[in-house]
């Protein structure tokens, strides 16, 4: 492989990519650590805010070539069958990570970037060098970027405090035929969970949720809870008896945890959903991945020209920035998700919502951004 890279990221998602692709643009060597080929599904809402676009058009990445639904409107409704509509204050635009991923792939490729497919088995930090080991390799690296995910045996290495504890959380999503506005992202809440529906590409349905594991195992199969459970929402009855679906069988993945993260932990600087988690309900983990990504290489590009001085400096400067951005978003998720437990507040929020929209978009632009600036 040549010398060593100046920068390994470990994880390829949206803001392991959106990293690569910038600092390899800014001419560093960096090498992509993803344990996955592409193009691969994943669990997710797939709805990304229009926040975002302007930095995946200095990318170079303008997502308008892969013709994303365009999305204006947010709708949420309760069980009880309660509908409150607003228009999104800057809109968003849905795509599929199975072709967002491959996209950001081809063009970290094109800059330069190396993406090798193994897994990390072990990263350590001495003498201001990381060693960071896979099954086949061993990479040294000034600076590492975690872009691992939600969870990893990286984060038990590192002795997070979130990986200890339980979470009692599953996401299921699907990809679907049907009828849906391609204008609107919809949330529909249900006992133990809430559901989030919105078309990507070529007019597919995307279907993700996010279910409580506690009533979850009270039914035999994925099919069986959705009847029981999810069908007491008549729109979510009327949109899955009226979809085909897709895949053989819906996508799943448990153990999500929304607790408080660090944004850098050994030296690693965390970036997307590594960092911190927002609700799914909140429907900006996309664009957050992203902007995080950008946060962190600006500053890493400021570090290699001399502009940071230290490795403390960098650390402390990256953590102020994030959170800067993104605690206030997060916090405000977590109090969100916490208050729609509650059915009979549920109810009366959505009412009020109904009858006054702006509260919906008030509510909407505290867990979203303005247009990322470019520099």
């Amino acid at each position: 492989m040549g010398k060593n890279p100046d920068v390994v990221i470990i994880g390829g998602g949206l803001a392991g990519l959106a990293s690569a692709i910038h600092l390899s643009r800014e001419g560093l060597k960096v090498v992509l650590l993803e344990k996955n080929d592409y193009p691969k599904h994943k669990v997710c809402g797939e709805y990304i805010s229009n926040e975002i676009l302007p930095y995946l058009k200095w990318l170079g990445a303008d997502v308008a070539v892969l013709n994303p639904s365009q999305i204006t409107q947010f709708e949420f409704t309760t069980q009880k069958g309660k509908r409150a509509q607003t228009q999104l204050p800057l809109g968003g635009f849905g795509i599929s990570r199975y072709i967002l991923d491959h996209f950001l792939f081809e063009n970290a490729i094109k800059n330069g970037c190396i993406i090798i497919n193994e897994n990390v088995t072990d990263v350590s930090f001495e003498n201001d060098v990381f060693t960071v080991k896979t099954s086949e390799k061993i990479l040294s690296a000034k600076i590492v970027l975690g872009a691992y995910g939600k969870r990893s045996n990286i984060d038990q290495q590192l002795s997070r405090k979130f990986i200890t504890k339980k979470s009692p959380w599953l996401a299921v999503k699907g990809h679907y035929y049907g009828n849906f506005d391609s204008n609107l992202v919809a949330l529909h809440n249900f006992h133990g969970g809430y559901c989030g529906v919105s078309t990507v590409e070529n007019n597919i349905i995307n279907i993700c949720y996010l279910a409580d594991y506690e009533t979850f195992k009270n039914y035999k199969n994925i099919e069986d809870y959705q009847k029981a459970v999810l069908y007491k929402n008549k729109n979510l009855k009327d949109i899955f008896e009226n979809s085909t679906p897709l895949f053989d069988k819906p996508l799943t993945i448990s153990q999500i945890s929304f607790d408080k993260k660090l944004p850098v932990e050994n030296h690693i600087l965390m970036i997307g959903d590594t960092a911190g988690l927002i609700h799914p309900m909140c429907g900006n983990g996309m664009a957050m991945a992203i902007h995080s990504a950008k946060i962190a290489s600006e500053l890493i590009t400021e570090f290699y020209n001399g502009n940071i001085v230290s490795r403390d400096a960098l650390e402390r400067k990256y953590a102020t920035e994030w959170k800067k951005q993104f605690r206030k978003r997060l916090l405000f998720g977590r109090i969100l998700a916490k208050v729609l437990t509650y059915k009979n507040f549920t109810q009366l929020i959505t009412s009020i919502a109904a009858s006054v929209p702006s509260l919906l978009s008030t509510i909407i632009k505290q867990t979203h951004g303005n247009p990322v600036s470019i520099n």
